[in-house]
């Protein structure tokens, strides 16, 4: 399977899902206008990734700032990741990283943690 990658610039962020070491990164920032169509994409090469199971997957999520819009998209991946982690005998572990003294950040990471039934693990970046 292919590696999926994207340049983050202005408005989009980096994504760097790589297939073979089961290391998934975002990062960045996601405000722009059309969120389904930029992530539908994203969306459909994790779920050709996910069709195989029991890979021990690791998602490093390392966004600066991200709209409404965005953190639909990003709990849609959260929902896939945990289906992966449930019902294919999948290992997923989530490291949330955000910006010292950004509570707002941290607590977005806390809500996501209780929404979905993946081990997060939130980490200061300096």
């Amino acid at each position: 399977m292919e590696n999926f990658t994207i340049n983050g610039k202005l408005f989009i962020p980096s994504v760097n899902f790589n297939a073979e070491t089961h290391l998934l990164e975002i990062g960045g920032e996601s405000y722009h206008e059309f969120t389904k169509e930029f992530y539908q994409p994203i969306m459909e090469w994790l779920k050709n990734y996910l069709a195989i199971p029991e890979n021990t997957i690791v998602f490093n999520f390392k966004m600066n700032y991200y709209n409404t819009s965005s953190s639909r998209r990003f709990l849609e991946i959260f929902d896939m990741l945990e289906d992966y982690h449930t019902n294919k005998n999948g290992h997923v572990t989530v490291n949330w990283y955000y910006q010292a003294g950004d509570l707002d950040m941290l607590e977005s990471g806390e809500e996501y943690a209780e929404d979905v039934g993946l081990p997060f693990n939130f980490i200061v970046m300096n």
